[in-house]
C-alpha cells in the first residue's frame, strides 16, 4: 500500500496524524519547527525512516521561514532548529542521520546567498524523501525472495508505509511478495501499549487487500507452538555494529520465541538505521515514555491511581537471535560484525 506519509506541500510539511488512525485519516500541514517537534514527540508521525525524513524537512522548513538576510545568521538559526529536533526522540538513529546530513550541507553553504542556502536545503530534504521511496522498494524485493510461495508472517508494531515515505520496510517485503504473486497471510501483533499493530499495520494491510489477523501480543508463542507462523518480519530503529537491534518493545520476546521454535526472524531496515559508532546494543539509548500510555491509554484507565509504571518504548534484540537483515543493498547473514562492515554508507 502506498500512502503519502510525509510530503512537502506549498512550503509546509504535510503528514498523516497517526494518532487518529484507524478511525480518521487526517492530514496536518506544519509550518513551524515547534509544531513538527511536538508531532514527532507525540507520535503523530513515527517510524524511524519517517522521522528521519521529517527531520530533514524540518531543517529545510527552518531555513525557509527564517528572516535573516545573511548566510551565517541563517546557519545559526537552522542549527538551533536541528538541535531542537534532535531532542525529540532518542532511539531511532535515522533522525540523527538525516539531521547530521542536513547540518553538513548547511555548513558547506555558509558563504552562499540566503536564497541559495534555502533552495539547497529544500532540495536535499526532498532527496532524502525520494531516496527512501527507492530504498523501501528495493528492500521489499530483496526480502520477498526469502518468503516461500505461500507464507504466514508475524509482524510487530508498524513497519509499513506509515513508518516510511509510503511503502514500508517489513511490510514492504509483504507488499513486494504479493506483487510477485505470492500468497501471504499476516498476523499483526497489536503491540501494546499504543497498539500500532492493530491501529496502523492492520489498517494498512486491510486497505491493501492483504489477509491480516490482529493478534494479542501474548498469543504469539501459542501460534508458534501450533506451527501457524512461517517467519517473523520486523523493522528496526537502531542497529549496532555487531547486529544488536533496537525495535519496538516486545520484539526481543518474539525473537526468543522464534528461535525456540526454529522460525526465521528477519529484520528489515535501510542502511541509514545502522549505527556504526555503537559496538553493541548495550550502548543504544532506550526511550521511556509516559505512564499514562500504559494505564490511561486512549482515555480509559486500566490501572490504579498512583501505581508505579515502567514504560520503555523499545527493547534490544541480541544479534544471535536474528536470522538475517534485509537492507536495500543486500541480505546480511551471520557473522554480522563482518557482514555489516561490507555495507556502503550513504
Amino acid at each position: 500500500m502506498a500512502v503519502n506519509t510525509i510530503q512537502w506541500v506549498n512550503g509546509k510539511i504535510r503528514i498523516i496524524d497517526q494518532t487518529l488512525l484507524p478511525e480518521k485519516l487526517v492530514y496536518l500541514d506544519i509550518d513551524n519547527v515547534e509544531t513538527l517537534a511536538e508531532a514527532i514527540k507525540n507520535l503523530k508521525i513515527r517510524g524511524a525512516p519517517a522521522i528521519g525524513i521529517a527531520g530533514a524537512m524540518g531543517a529545510a522548513l527552518a531555513a525557509q521561514i527564517c528572516e535573516k538576510s545573511d548566510g551565517k545568521s541563517l546557519l545559526r538559526e537552522v542549527e538551533k532548529s536541528i538541535s531542537y529536533l534532535a531532542a525529540t526522540r532518542p532511539t531511532a538513529v535515522n533522525l540523527f542521520w538525516a539531521l547530521e546530513r542536513m547540518k553538513k550541507l548547511l555548513i558547506s553553504l555558509e558563504n552562499e546567498q540566503v536564497s541559495v542556502i534555502k533552495d539547497r536545503l529544500l532540495s536535499e530534504a526532498l532527496t532524502v524523501l525520494d531516496e527512501d521511496i527507492k530504498v523501501c522498494h528495493q528492500m521489499g524485493r530483496n526480502g520477498a525472495s526469502l518468503l516461500p510461495e505461500e507464507a504466514t508472517v508475524l509482524t510487530h508494531c508498524n513497519a509499513g508505509g506509515l513508518a516510511t515515505s509510503g511503502y514500508g520496510t517489513a511490510l514492504g517485503v509483504i507488499y513486494a511478495a504479493k506483487e510477485m504473486g505470492k500468497k501471504i497471510k499476516v498476523y499483526s501483533d497489536e503491540t501494546r501499549p499504543l497498539l500500532q499493530g492493530s491501529r496502523l499495520t492492520a489498517w494498512e494491510l486491510k486497505e491493501s487487500g492483504i489477509d491480516v489477523t490482529v493478534l494479542c501480543d501474548s498469543s504469539a508463542g501459542f501460534l508458534m507452538e501450533k506451527k501457524k507462523i512461517d517467519c517473523v518480519l520486523v523493522g528496526a530503529d537502531r542497529i549496532a555494529a555487531n547486529g544488536d537491534t533496537a525495535n519496538k518493545i516486545g520484539t526481543y520476546t518474539l525473537a526468543v520465541l522464534a528461535k525456540e521454535h526454529s522460525i526465521p526472524f528477519y529484520v528489515v531496515a535501510p542502511v541509514s538505521t545502522f549505527d556504526f559508532s555503537l559496538y553493541s546494543g548495550e550502548e543504544i539509548p532506550i526511550e521511556e515514555r509516559s505512564p499514562d500510555e500504559v494505564i490511561n491509554g486512549f482515555g480509559v484507565r486500566t490501572g490504579p491511581e498512583g501505581v508505579n509504571v515502567y514504560n520503555p518504548a523499545f527493547d534490544v534484540t541480541p544479534h544471535n537471535f536474528i536470522t538475517a537483515f534485509v537492507t536495500e543493498q543486500k541480505v546480511l547473514y551471520p557473522p554480522y560484525k563482518e557482514s555489516i562492515e561490507t555495507l556502503k554508507l550513504r
